[in-house]
């Protein structure tokens, strides 16, 4: 028996953990839209450091309770599901560095 595999892309969005969008955070507000536009699913995961275009280092200390670290957004989408995803944000303004590549996923 073999898995069916769907072609699709992966974008990564690569935003800081106090970054707003509005009034709300930057992260929750990409979710929120990614659940209305009835998207299957996404993930935000917290990097313990890094840096980006000013080079200034974000790092979670253990005396901060609400650190200044990086977060990763992915989707595993279509390529439809992609442009809408995208087609939203570019409407409401958000702005966020971000990566696309080509994945194939699939279900076991």
């Amino acid at each position: 028996m073999s898995d069916s595999l769907t072609r699709g892309v992966c974008l990564r969005f690569y935003l800081g953990e106090r970054d707003r969008h509005g009034s709300r955070l930057a992260y929750e507000w990409l979710l929120d839209e990614a659940q209305r536009l009835d998207l299957p699913g996404g993930s935000a995961f917290r990097a313990i450091a890094g840096f980006g275009r000013s080079h200034r280092l974000h790092e979670q200390r253990f005396f901060e309770l609400a650190g200044d670290c990086p977060l990763l957004l992915v989707f595993e989408l279509t390529e439809a599901q992609e442009a809408a995803l995208l087609e939203r944000l570019r409407g409401e303004g958000f702005h966020a560095f971000y990566t696309r590549s080509t994945v194939e996923y699939g279900m076991v």
